[in-house]
């Protein structure tokens, strides 16, 4: 394959995952302050409220605001997953346990990252090739990142909270591509989700990869790769 110009990532799911599942964490921060709630039943509850909301983009405000409303997004997400697992009325304080949890997901505790990530990334920064995210994730994205000392790898960091736009409209690689200067055609994106990676990239004409790290689906109309080591091997 031609050597692309810039390379863009995803974020959660294709540098770095969360420990367990996202209904693990929500269970073991609710038993600290005495909820006991099943794992899965909020790992369910969880996905169905995170899917029914709006997109996290918030277009037309002053970037002052940006932080505010990704906690209040955040926080609605929260309480609709509770309240769906039937454990609200438990709570005697949410408002200063939702605090608690969304700090929570700005420190090491609940990621780990991905064993490809470091190889692929120093290879392709020794290749000249520049580096982007693109992520559906708030601006904790940034604290997240230098947990893992990824930061120095990226060039550039577009994420849809403050671009207005969410992944996968294609406004939000065009605002990558304008960054570097660099046409799709000249770029490569790689990430986990089928609809908002490889459909959203391949919509405006960037070479898309789909990575599936247990390598589940065989489809000869998917670049799919299980592990970043196959683009650089």
């Amino acid at each position: 394959m031609q050597q692309p110009q810039v390379i863009f990532l995803d974020a959660v799911g294709t540098l770095f995952g969360v420990k367990g599942s996202v209904g693990e964490v929500y269970s073991h921060l609710a038993a600290q302050v005495g909820i006991k709630c099943d794992p899965s039943l909020l790992e369910t509850a969880f996905y169905q409220q995170f899917k029914k909301a709006p997109p996290l983009a918030f277009s037309g405000v002053d970037i002052m605001s940006v932080s505010d409303l990704e906690y209040q997004w955040w926080y609605r997400v929260a309480y609709d997953t509770y309240e769906a697992a039937n454990v609200m009325a438990q709570f005697k304080d949410f408002d200063g346990f939702f605090r608690q949890l969304y700090d929570y997901f700005a420190t090491p505790h609940p990621w780990f990252l991905y064993t490809d990530v470091f190889p692929a990334l120093q290879h392709w920064q020794n290749q000249g090739i520049a580096l982007g995210i693109i992520s559906n994730f708030d601006s904790r994205i940034y604290e997240v990142l230098d947990i893992f000392g990824l930061t120095n790898f990226f060039q550039t960091i577009t994420i849809s909270s403050t671009t207005g736009t969410a992944k996968p409209d294609g406004n939000i690689f065009i605002e990558a591509l304008e960054k570097h200067d660099c046409q799709p055609e000249e770029a490569w994106h790689i990430g986990d989700s089928k609809k908002e990676d490889y459909e959203g990239a391949n919509y405006v004409g960037i070479n898309a990869f789909l990575l599936e790290r247990n390598d589940k689906r065989k489809r000869a109309d998917y670049k799919i790769i299980d592990s970043m080591e196959r683009l650089i091997n």
